[in-house]
């Protein structure tokens, strides 16, 4: 070999060796880098910027005793904490905003003592909350929880909500979507995602409210047909949703061929020959977002599949579409007429739902309310299978006072017309204060009832004690609006506390309709979001919440 080539070989050989060592020193800073605490200038999802400490690591659990759970080996968070601007109206020249407020457990273990914030809540002042007690301070929300709510159990979640007044829209607007917690005084990591449950455009009940069904800040948490029983009992507590209390044998001819005009007997609905008799059916969603499904083939399967023999016609009044606002008026009466008509071809009872929610009280629109059941009342005067139904959930502070006060100036419009129509009164709280109603009810009327609405996730043994209260003092209830799901109608299924409902509507005879007939992608949606079917359902068709439903009902 010649020295030019021997030459030439040293240098690359001492080239590669330079080339190694950069290298290896690149590496090495880039390993080291990887185990510093930066920080990081971060813009939260308000388009704030702040700046957070963040810590890299390389995928790791972290050891430190003083930390909260964190994340899993594959990286996802234990804990989510969202909210979701749900509805919002003016009021006295402020901007109302309703928050819908999910902390979710994914960890294995239960999680207690825990506190959430919201940022930037500034120039706002909260009107009601309910499953948590809330504070504004310094521009932060703190939510802590109520007693019953304090421990979140293995891949659970806590619904809670609140409305707040803010100076303008976009002042609530400002408002993180996602929250921190805290879990005995230490913050712990929380995914950021997406809020939870956003509604359908200007529906949102229940992200609208949603028919927002929330529990009261003091409620705590919250069959079977008799028309023909055997002695046969049918208990069983499967979740997949088996039916619970007697076991039903079907009735021959319609609903109302048999049982004639109902009227209310002490606490109990009864049929034409005074026996105790039980409506159970179904309600609709919005009339004005989703009336397709209101056609006589869609009743015939509640009626003839399901076992149903009541439909309830929701027809909202203050939101987009709403009778009171921008919807259209003679519309949306023909379409309840097409309802009433439909159902009554079928021998199906029908309940005309006259459905405040962000009207928070009945009086808002309470002229429209007498013209509009003066109307009804006389058109259908001689009809024996109606049920008034004249304001569904007063909420936002209002009382059982001007909730009477409403009902004492409409029933008296209804009975000019119709002296035995059944008219039912909503309660306090979005139809839960029924105890409210128990200690001052309408008198000088004959067949009136009074609502109370539950969301078996939310609502449990504190709502079904103040119903049992309430009834054993005398006052007639009906559930015109119930789901197994949380109280936003969305969220998780709670079967246990499902069937502690139906076990205390099988034993009272409680009339009840299940929210609601559409498909919309929420839980409480009897009908898959995928079907476009509008009638003759099959089993695959209906929602977790539909399959559970008819088992119930059938």
């Amino acid at each position: 070999m010649g020295a030019g080539k021997k030459r030439l070989i040293f240098t690359g050989v001492v080239l590669a060796a330079i080339i190694v060592l950069f290298v290896g020193i690149g590496i090495g800073r880039r390993a080291n880098n990887n185990s510093q605490t930066t920080e990081a200038d971060v813009v939260n999802d308000t388009g704030i910027e702040k700046t957070d400490s963040v810590t890299e690591t390389d995928n790791s659990v972290d050891d430190n005793a003083d930390s909260a759970d964190e994340q899993d080996d594959s990286g996802a968070f234990e804990y989510e904490v969202t909210q979701n601007q749900s509805s919002s109206w003016e009021q006295d020249g402020k901007y109302v905003a309703q928050f819908d407020i999910v902390l979710k457990n994914n960890s294995s273990e239960a999680l207690s003592d825990w506190k959430l914030t919201f940022d930037n809540v500034n120039d706002a002042e909260i009107l009601t909350g309910w499953n948590g007690k809330f504070e504004i301070s310094g521009g932060v929300l703190t939510i802590t929880p109520e007693s019953y709510n304090g421990t979140v159990e293995p891949n659970t979640s806590v619904d809670c909500g609140v409305q707040i007044k803010f100076a303008d829209e976009a002042s609530a607007g400002k408002v993180s979507k996602n929250g921190s917690l805290y879990i005995a005084g230490k913050q712990a990591d929380v995914s950021k995602m997406q809020a939870a449950g956003s509604g359908d455009g200007a529906d949102g009940d229940k992200a609208l409210n949603a028919d927002n069904k929330a529990a009261s800040s003091d409620n705590d948490s919250n069959s079977k047909n008799k028309d023909a029983v055997d002695s046969d009992t049918a208990v069983d507590d499967n979740e997949s949703g088996t039916a619970r209390g007697k076991k039903v044998v079907a009735e021959t001819g319609t609903p109302f061929a048999n049982h004639g005009a109902l009227s209310v007997k002490g606490t109990d609905l009864v049929d034409k020959s005074g026996k105790q008799y039980q409506l159970k059916g179904v309600s609709t969603h919005g009339l004005a977002w989703f009336p397709d499904y209101v056609n006589k083939d869609a009743f015939a399967t509640f009626r003839d599949d399901w076992g149903a023999n009541v439909i309830r016609l929701a027809m909202y009044t203050d939101e987009g579409g709403g009778y009171c606002t921008d919807g259209n008026k003679d519309n949306l009466k023909k379409l309840v007429k097409k309802g009433i008509d439909e159902a009554t071809e079928l021998g199906m009872y029908v309940i005309v739902d006259w459905h405040i929610l962000h009207d928070l009280t009945p009086l808002k629109y309470e002229n429209e309310a007498k013209k509009f059941f003066e109307e009804f009342s006389s058109e259908y005067k001689d009809s024996d299978n109606i049920i008034y139904e004249i304001c569904n959930e007063p909420n936002g502070g209002t009382g059982w006072a001007d909730v009477k006060k409403y009902a004492e100036d409409i029933i008296p419009i209804i009975r000019k017309n119709d002296d035995n129509a059944i008219i039912v009164v909503g309660t306090p709280t979005w139809s839960q204060d029924v105890d409210e109603a128990a200690k001052d009810p309408i008198k000088g009327y004959d067949n009136i009832m009074y609502t109370l609405h539950f969301y078996a996730a939310t609502h449990k043994d504190d709502l079904r004690k103040k119903l049992t209260k309430a009834k054993n003092s005398g006052l007639p209830i009906f559930i015109t609006e119930f789901s197994i799901c949380e109280a936003s109608g969305n969220g998780s299924v709670d079967y246990d506390s499902a069937n502690a409902w139906f076990d205390l509507i099988s034993e009272n005879n409680l009339s009840y309709c299940a929210w609601n007939v559409s498909n919309k992608d929420e839980k409480s949606s009897l009908i898959k979001s995928n079907v476009s079917k509008k009638s003759g359902w099959s089993e695959d068709d209906l929602s977790e919440t539909g399959v559970y439903i008819k088992k119930q009902m059938k």
